[in-house]
């Protein structure tokens, strides 16, 4: 089943601004994963961490959040779910 969305000229061009978090983790790292993966599935998605832009590690011990447009939260939140049980 493909769950991409379609995209809607509306949302777009209205620039949708309200971003939610996902997923919180522990690297930079997998954030990026998480993030490649919901991107290949049409999601937009973004990284957001306070280490400051990478450069020191240690500080992302608030984890590093992925954050998506309020309107793509459900089917983040689903693909999320679906990948961690297919691990």
């Amino acid at each position: 089943m493909d769950r991409r969305r379609s995209e809607d000229p509306a949302r777009k061009a209205a620039g949708e601004r309200t971003a939610v978090p996902v997923a919180v983790v522990n690297s930079r790292v997998e954030a990026d994963l998480i993030v490649g993966m919901l991107r290949s599935n049409g999601v937009p998605a973004a990284v957001s961490a306070d280490d400051a832009g990478g450069v020191e590690p240690p500080l992302q011990i608030g984890g590093v959040r992925v954050l998506v447009p309020r309107s793509d939260e459900v089917l983040a939140r689903q693909l999320i779910a679906d990948a961690e049980a297919e691990a």
